[in-house]
């Protein structure tokens, strides 16, 4: 089997096609980048949220018991 490639330049070169088809990886892989980085900060957001519901309800609950026992 033969190399495809002589050296790292004619790699990058791509036989004349680099504008494309380093067009297209670019245009595949930062969209994927920015979908994880996007639903990282999301599930941050939505893990804050629950968080600060979750004391909301705990403020309510011990302010309806302390409520009561007065």
């Amino acid at each position: 089997m033969t190399r495809a490639f002589l050296n790292w330049g004619d790699f990058f070169a791509m036989g004349g096609y680099a504008f494309y088809v380093w067009l297209a990886v670019a245009l595949t892989f930062i969209p994927l980048l920015v979908l994880v980085v996007h639903t990282r900060l999301q599930h941050r957001t939505i893990l804050n949220s629950v968080t600060r519901q979750q004391a909301r309800e705990r403020r309510i609950q011990a302010a309806r018991h302390a409520e009561g026992t007065e």
